[in-house]
């Protein structure tokens, strides 16, 4: 299996959880920098750990800091070997730590420098539907939805080819409508993530999360989706190696 977002650089004992991930079937992570600090700690864990790769990006969050000064470091940064793709990056109007406008700029540089690079785009986006959609219209490259919770651009998604990836807050009994929106994606196009240290599916809730627990939303979403576990797992990982292009 392959947890598609984690931030092992938030985690305890990174080392730990990378073999307990292994125990348990999970043989990749993609890491996720969030800012330019957070970019150089997940290289360093992709540099320690066979299987571990990073996505590197400064997120909506980070917009009005001194990291959106930075992105030639980005792109330094994305010249790694085991750096697979931009991101994370996108818009939220759900928490308000930089304006819109602040974020908007910060996230059509980061859609350029993918553009650029020939590399994925690993999407945030929260109550910014139209806007995600059109700024992302001129982008032709591969998009990584990452833990999907916006139902108004699942059609958006499909139509585009996005790759959609969901967390462990799909698993929870009230998200009824993730798990619909999981049952419409292709077999080609899902993904599934942990989020790790946040969003620790239902069976494990209210402790921090960590890889090894991507096989309970798997077993969720394949229960959703009429299929066996087995073959989601193979599925999503078949999917994560095009995606990311990893080995």
């Amino acid at each position: 299996m392959t947890d598609s977002h984690a931030h092992l650089d938030a985690c305890d004992e990174p080392g730990a959880i990378v073999n307990r991930a292994r125990d348990a079937g999970v043989t990749r992570i993609v890491t996720i920098g969030t800012g330019i600090d957070s970019c150089r700690a997940a290289l360093r864990l992709a540099e320690q750990h066979d299987g571990v790769f990073a996505a590197l990006g400064i997120d909506p969050h980070h917009a009005a800091s001194a990291d959106t000064s930075r992105l030639d470091e980005l792109r330094e940064l994305l010249a790694h070997p085991k750096a697979v793709a931009v991101g994370e990056t996108g818009l939220d109007n759900a928490r308000h730590f930089a304006a819109p406008e602040e974020q908007r700029r910060l996230f059509d540089a980061q859609i350029a420098l993918a553009d650029e690079l020939g590399l994925p785009v690993v999407l945030h986006t929260r109550d910014a539907d139209a806007d995600t959609a059109a700024a992302l219209a001129v982008f032709a490259g591969t998009v990584v939805m990452h833990c999907f919770s916006s139902p108004g651009l699942l059609a958006t998604a499909l139509e585009r080819g996005y790759y959609v990836s969901f967390a462990g807050n799909a698993t929870y009994p009230k998200a009824s409508v993730l798990r619909e929106a999981a049952q419409a994606v292709p077999d080609d196009r899902i993904l599934v993530e942990t989020d790790s240290p946040y969003l620790a599916p239902q069976p494990v809730r209210g402790r921090p999360n960590e890889p090894a627990n991507v096989v309970h939303t798997v077993a969720a979403l394949a229960e959703a989706r009429g299929e066996t576990g087995g073959a989601l797992a193979a599925a999503t990982h078949a999917n994560a190696a095009i995606a990311f292009k990893l080995p």
